[in-house]
């Protein structure tokens, strides 16, 4: 049976598909029926940039598990990088462009 729960979230990153890094400005996160991964359901996320069209997209997968796991260790990592005063989102200058044989 499927769920239809789904969010999406405007969010500010940058992911890779392929040799590729392109822009995200969305998350889709859902829980229904996964594509790949051999459970009835899981926790989808899908982060894309519509504008790019279907290529701009990087999508996971999740246990039910594995996902909690994952908000307990991001929640853990920000809050260590807020204890040492290090936490912030400061554009930097112009970025070197990445070499991508160095991926």
């Amino acid at each position: 049976m499927c769920t239809m729960i789904a969010h999406q979230v405007k969010i500010q990153g940058r992911g890779k598909s392929g040799p590729e890094w392109f822009e995200v400005q969305e998350a889709n996160v859902s829980y229904d029926h996964p594509y790949d991964l051999p459970l009835e359901h899981a926790l989808n996320i899908d982060f894309v940039n519509e504008a790019l069209g279907p290529g701009a997209r990087v999508a996971v997968e999740l246990s039910v598990d594995a996902a909690r796991q994952l908000v307990k260790t991001i929640e853990a990592v920000l809050a260590q990088a807020d204890q040492r005063g290090v936490l912030e989102d400061l554009p930097v200058a112009a970025a070197p462009a990445r070499d991508p044989s160095r991926a």
